[in-house]
C-alpha cells in the first residue's frame, strides 16, 4: 500500500517536472523574442521600401529576410522539443492553442513578402500584415505567462511580456513613421495613430517597471541613450505634433535610423529579461531537487530507526514526521498561490481589454485601433481604470448593437 510520505515525495517531483517544462518553454519565449526582433526589422524596411515606391531600403530589406528565416527556424527547433502529449499535460491546451494559431500566422508570410516584393500591397497592409504575425507570436509568450505555476517564473514571463509587447509597439511606430515621411504627408488620422502607439508603449513599460527586478529596471535605464531619446523625440514632433500635411520625404531614412537605433537598445534589455528568466528556472530546478533530497533522507531516517529491533515505537513519531513535512509543503504551495493569483491580475485586466476590443470590433465594426482608442476615451471621460471600463463594455454585450437578442 503505498503511504503518504509516498505522495508527498511524488507531489515534489511533480513540482520539478512542472518546472523543467516551463524551463523549456523559456527557451521558446526567449527564441519568440529574438524572432519578433526580426520581424520588426522586416516590416520597417518593408515600410520605408513601399512608401518610397522602392526607392528606399530595398537591398537591406532582402538582407533582413534571411535574418528572419534563422530566427524562425530556431522557434520551429525548440517546438519540436515541447512535450504535446495529451497525456501530460503540462503545457496546457491554451498554450498549445496559441502556437498553433502563430503557426497558422507563419504560413501566410512567403504571400506578404511576395506583395511587398511587387509592391502590389499599401505600406499600412504590411504593416497590418506583420502586425498580426506578430501578436499571435506574442500570444504564445502571454500564454506561457499565464499558465506559469511558479510565482517568481510568472513575474519574471510577466515583466518579459509587457517589455515585448511595449517594444512591439516601438516597432509599428517605427514602420508608421517610415512609411509616413516616405510618402511625404501625414493626415489627422495618421497622428492619432502615431499618439496611441506612444501612449500604449509607455503603458506597457510601466507594467514592465511594476514586475522587473532593480537590476532588470537599471539595465533599461542604462540602455536609453539620451542622444538616440532626443532624436526620437525631435522627429516625432515633426510627425504627430505638428499641424497635418507635408512631411520631408528625406526624413524617412533618419527617422528609421533611430528609431532602429532606440529599438536595437531595446533588444539588449531583451536578451537580458531571457538570460534572467533562464538562470531563474535553473535555480528553483536545483533548488527543488535539493528540497526533495532532503525530504527523502528525513523520511528513509526515520524508517530506518523505525526498522531497528531495538528501537521505540515510532509510528506516531513517523506519522507527525510525515504530517509536519506535508503541513509545510501546504503552506508553501498556498502562498506560491496567493503569490501567483496577485501576478496574474496584471494579465486578467489585459485580458478584459482585449475581450473589450473584440466585441467591440464586432459589434461596431471598429478596427482594433479604434476599438481600443474608445475604451481609453471612456476610461479617461469616467475616470476610471481602462480594465473596469472593460469589464462594463462585456457586461453590455447583449445590447450592443448587432449583438445577442
Amino acid at each position: 500500500m503505498k503511504s503518504g510520505s509516498t505522495f508527498l515525495l511524488a507531489a515534489r517531483q511533480c513540482e520539478i517536472a512542472e518546472l523543467e517544462e516551463l524551463a523549456r518553454t523559456g527557451e521558446l519565449v526567449g527564441a519568440i523574442g529574438r524572432f519578433v526582433h526580426a520581424l520588426q526589422r522586416e516590416r520597417g524596411l518593408s515600410n520605408v521600401f513601399l512608401g518610397s515606391q522602392g526607392q528606399r531600403l530595398g537591398p537591406e530589406r532582402l538582407r533582413q529576410l534571411a535574418d528572419s528565416d534563422e530566427a524562425q527556424r530556431a522557434v520551429r527547433a525548440l517546438l519540436e522539443h515541447l512535450d504535446t502529449d495529451g497525456g501530460r499535460p503540462r503545457n496546457g491546451a491554451r498554450l498549445f492553442s496559441r502556437v498553433a494559431v502563430a503557426l497558422h500566422a507563419l504560413e501566410g508570410l512567403p504571400a506578404l513578402r511576395q506583395r511587398v516584393a511587387a509592391q502590389a500591397v499599401s505600406a499600412r497592409d504590411a504593416t497590418a500584415g506583420y502586425s498580426r504575425l506578430v501578436a499571435a507570436l506574442l500570444a504564445v509568450v502571454f500564454e506561457a505567462a499565464d499558465s506559469a505555476t511558479d510565482p517568481e517564473v510568472s513575474r519574471a514571463l510577466v515583466a518579459m511580456f509587457h517589455f515585448l509587447q511595449g517594444k512591439e509597439f516601438a516597432g509599428q511606430e517605427r514602420a508608421l513613421g517610415g512609411s509616413l515621411f516616405a510618402a511625404g504627408s501625414i493626415d489627422v488620422a495618421g497622428q492619432q495613430q502615431w499618439r496611441h502607439l506612444i501612449e500604449a508603449q509607455e503603458a506597457c513599460l510601466r507594467v514592465f517597471h511594476d514586475f522587473a527586478g532593480a537590476e532588470l529596471q537599471r539595465a533599461d535605464e542604462a540602455g536609453r541613450d539620451p542622444v538616440v531619446t532626443a532624436e526620437v523625440e525631435r522627429l516625432r514632433r515633426i510627425g504627430c505634433a505638428s499641424r497635418p500635411g507635408p512631411l520631408d520625404s528625406d526624413l524617412s531614412p533618419l527617422w528609421y535610423e533611430w528609431a532602429t537605433r532606440r529599438i536595437d537598445a531595446m533588444r539588449t534589455v531583451e536578451d537580458q529579461l531571457a538570460l534572467h528568466l533562464r538562470q531563474l528556472c535553473e535555480h528553483r530546478i536545483a533548488q527543488a531537487l535539493g528540497e526533495l533530497q532532503d525530504q527523502r533522507a528525513l523520511l528513509g531516517s526515520l524508517a530506518r530507526e523505525a526498522a531497528q529491533p531495538d528501537a521505540a515505537p515510532l509510528g506516531p513519531q513517523l506519522e507527525r514526521s510525515v504530517l509536519a513535512l506535508v503541513q509545510e509543503q501546504s503552506l508553501r504551495l498556498q502562498a506560491m498561490s496567493d503569490e501567483l493569483d496577485a501576478v496574474r491580475a496584471s494579465l486578467h485586466e489585459r485580458k478584459l481589454v482585449e475581450r473589450a476590443k473584440g466585441l467591440l470590433m464586432a459589434h461596431r465594426q471598429m478596427s482594433e485601433d479604434e476599438a481600443y482608442k474608445a475604451l481609453r476615451q471612456m476610461a479617461m471621460q469616467q475616470k476610471r481604470r481602462l480594465a473596469d471600463v472593460a469589464e462594463a463594455v462585456l457586461s453590455l454585450a447583449d445590447v450592443l448593437p448587432g449583438g445577442p437578442r
